[in-house]
């Protein structure tokens, strides 16, 4: 601690006194200083201390075991030069300097803020260059500093969408999760209330409720639905805390987003689950009670026919017949999908249960004008299921790909269907994708419906999508669709490969 950086002197008459020197004025008494929260020095031209106030002066007595003379010994070794060079700053300059930097004491380390300003004082009549010195401690403030940095580095790295408006609600911050969710630049964002995200959903009351629990320094925390700036919904979980400032009083709030897209999703998934198990409970049922009388009808339909020749009366009997036929498929579609399937699972070679498939839509006088482009990989392994079953799938959805290439009225589009198998990771994917006219976004969601069809009335029954998602959910497997109305439908088959 005795070794100090020797301070250069300035000559009194060497050095010109700027306006604002008080060379005119008796030293007034440093006691002035005692009842301030901050340290406060009178030095001379090197450095030597020449008054402190109070708190310096305790600061120096708890934490020193000697009373230093030269302000630069109580400065950490490692600054002492940088400090030197702003004090000898403020005299050749005449003009007020400041530096951040450490006090050594010999108990703690104390982070200061340290300002110089150049003055001539009148000392017992006699002109003396002095400088006068404040010495703030900014320890806590430091400390404030690196914590605030520290939650920005969280906030700024966290993948939860981030907000933080002022006390009227318009943005001053989001984090790049919030910029990547709702799909604006941050510079669209800041300065706009979050209502420009409202989907409408949620009612007036709603967010009434919200700011009234918010304002009066409350949490709140809900489910709200948004819109991204492409119009896609975009939903959260959504907690806003209010920020208080040192009088308690609210300035702004803190919001936290909390994806639930793939929770919708999944929750959708499960609600279209249960419907079909519900429907498919039903489909026994169902089939019981239709099947008892239509065999009764098809029965005097035959009786009927061997009754009479008039020609009208047997065209209409047909054509009764023919009804009749198309609903005992239906009953028969509802019985497979309602019960287990009583066919033994065993190994299946896959890639020729599909060509079979493919080869018996190819007999149909429909899929002449169609190119099956097929592409199998030799990688697929041989898997535990029903052969019929995955090829009454496969032959339903190449069907319905053939009904949809037929209803595209262009006759200068390629008509192709493509079938591929690949083996990826720990799932056997098989992809059917067709040239047709498309499914639309609202249909999307209704195709593994029963019943529903896009069909004209009588092309028909709604029923074979319906059973193939049962078949595939059986194998404990994914049946997915992916499709552009006018361009085209991709569906996918993804089965459980065993380890």
């Amino acid at each position: 601690m005795s070794s100090r950086i020797n301070s250069k002197k300035i000559s009194v008459e060497n050095k010109s006194i700027k306006s604002g020197s008080m060379d005119e004025k008796p030293l007034f008494g440093f006691d002035l200083f005692d009842d301030l929260h901050d340290m406060y020095f009178l030095l001379d031209t090197t450095c030597e201390i020449l008054k402190l106030n109070r708190k310096a002066a305790d600061v120096i007595k708890v934490n020193l075991s000697f009373k230093p003379t030269n302000f630069l010994d109580l400065i950490d070794l490692c600054n002492r030069e940088g400090v030197n060079n702003v004090f000898f700053q403020c005299i050749s300059f005449n003009k007020t300097t400041e530096i951040e930097t450490q006090l050594l004491l010999d108990k703690k380390e104390i982070e200061v803020r340290i300002s110089f300003s150049f003055h001539t004082l009148n000392i017992g009549g006699r002109k003396t260059e002095c400088v006068f010195t404040v010495v703030k401690d900014i320890t806590e403030e430091k400390t404030n500093e690196i914590e605030l940095q520290k939650f920005f580095n969280i906030v700024e790295s966290s993948l939860n969408p981030i907000q933080i408006t002022d006390f009227q609600g318009k943005m001053i911050y989001v984090n790049p999760a919030f910029v990547k969710s709702s799909g604006y630049e941050k510079e669209e964002l800041l300065g706009k209330n979050p209502r420009i995200f409202g989907s409408g959903k949620l009612n007036k009351k709603f967010w009434d409720k919200m700011w009234q629990t918010i304002s009066s320094g409350k949490v709140w925390f809900g489910e709200i639905e948004d819109r991204k700036k492409n119009g896609e919904p975009f939903y959260t979980q959504l907690l806003i805390s209010p920020i208080f400032d040192k009088d308690e009083k609210v300035t702004g709030y803190f919001g936290i987003h909390r994806d639930l897209s793939e929770k919708r999703t999944l929750e959708k998934q499960l609600i279209h689950t249960q419907k079909m198990e519900s429907i498919g409970t039903l489909a026994a049922g169902i089939a019981h009670e239709v099947g008892n009388p239509l065999a009764s009808i098809s029965a005097l339909v035959q009786v009927a026919q061997r009754s009479t020749e008039d020609v009208f009366i047997k065209e209409k009997l047909n054509l009764v017949k023919s009804q009749v036929t198309r609903i005992s498929k239906i009953i028969r579609d509802l019985v497979d999908f309602s019960r287990p399937s009583n066919f033994e699972l065993q190994r299946v070679n896959i890639n020729e249960c599909l060509k079979e498939a493919v080869e018996i839509t190819k007999v149909g006088t429909k899929a002449k004008t169609i190119d099956f482009n097929v592409k199998l990989s030799d990688d697929i392994p041989n898997l535990p299921l029903v052969a019929d079953q995955l090829e009454q799938v496969f032959v339903n959805i190449l069907l319905n790909a053939v009904d949809a290439i037929n209803e595209v009225t262009d006759e200068k589009k390629e008509k192709r269907i493509s079938i591929e198998s690949a083996l990826s990771k720990d799932e056997a994917i098989f992809t059917f994708t067709d040239t047709g006219s498309g499914i639309s976004e609202e249909n999307l969601t209704k195709i593994f419906e029963p019943f529903f069809t896009t069909k004209s009335q009588g092309r028909g029954t709604g029923l074979g999508l319906w059973v193939s998602y049962g078949i595939i959910k059986s194998f404990q497997g994914k049946l997915e669709v992916q499709s552009n109305s006018g361009l085209g439908t991709t569906f996918t088959i993804k089965l459980p490969v065993e380890k």
